[in-house]
């Protein structure tokens, strides 16, 4: 049988991760003032920044139509693993889930599972790469669902921005959180809940003290040990590789795959973000 891993312009892939035959990305859009920008292979990291930086109002983002789902849907595979970031911070998923329900009808045989990540960026990498993991080996559609869906509710998500100011204009974050972090140029370290929603796990006063903060809480955890971390970095290459030495030289995951965001996760990790995640399953 075969399969294709579908995934939304949040899952933050390596570029050739997405070169190979086994995954297809459906592109969400951002609008920054009157700029459109189309989140696919065309993406200019450092022109949406400056755009950003320029612009006086909160870049604004839309999710795929459930048509451009269909679109991937008729990609030929036999079974279709659709991952969306968190249904908590986009309408990607409800989007999917209405494209399958279209999709089903017109092919009532066909074997299509929407995820929810609960997650976004290097958390949707993770999930895919289990997915197609899993599918690879050849399992029955229910049983990469299943144990796919078991890894999902064991994941972790963390992140460390420069700025809060995306997520505060965008309704992800509460403007008192802004407000005093950024008079005070407190780092918070945040996290993602099991059900997909931001939250605060900690804060510091430089962003290496967050990521130590970080660091710290991935190596409490023992069941980490032998498990692959994914690191997602906006436009700080030399961050994220100062994060990786830190995290060999405290965990025993067995690799660190680095990756750069895209145009979603642009957007709301800003310029100078780190996000990371990992399974303890």
């Amino acid at each position: 049988m075969s399969f294709k891993v579908i995934v939304d312009s949040c899952c933050d892939l390596t570029p050739s991760l997405f070169r190979e035959e086994d995954f297809l990305s459906v592109p969400l859009t951002i609008r920054v003032g009157d700029h459109v920008v189309v989140d696919d292979a065309s993406f200019d990291q450092a022109d949406l920044l400056w755009r950003m930086k320029e612009c006086e109002t909160a870049p604004q983002t839309s999710c795929p139509a459930p048509a451009q789902y269909l679109d991937a849907f008729a990609c030929g595979a036999d079974d279709l693993y659709v991952i969306t970031l968190s249904a908590l911070l986009s309408g990607s998923h409800n989007s999917a889930q209405q494209a399958r329900q279209l999709w089903l009808e017109e092919h009532p045989q066909a074997r299509v599972h929407i995820f929810n990540s609960c997650s976004a960026s290097a958390g949707e990498v993770l999930l895919a790469l289990k997915v197609r993991e899993l599918a690879a080996k050849g399992l029955p559609f229910q049983t990469v669902v299943s144990e796919a869906t078991a890894f999902c509710t064991e994941m972790t998500t963390m992140f460390v921005l420069e700025s809060l100011d995306n997520l505060r204009k965008n309704g992800r974050l509460t403007g008192l959180q802004s407000v005093v972090t950024g008079a005070l140029r407190i780092k918070l370290l945040m996290g993602a809940t099991p059900e997909g929603e931001i939250y605060k796990r900690g804060q510091a006063m430089s962003v290496k003290q967050a990521l130590s903060k970080m660091v710290e809480i991935m190596s409490k955890d023992a069941a980490h040990a032998g498990k692959l971390l994914a690191i997602a970095h906006c436009n700080c290459l030399e961050r994220a590789f100062q994060l990786k030495e830190m995290v060999r030289k405290s965990c025993h995951f067995s690799d660190i795959l680095i990756t750069e965001t895209g145009g979603i996760s642009t957007v709301y990790a800003n310029d100078g973000g780190i996000v990371v995640a990992f399974f303890f399953l």
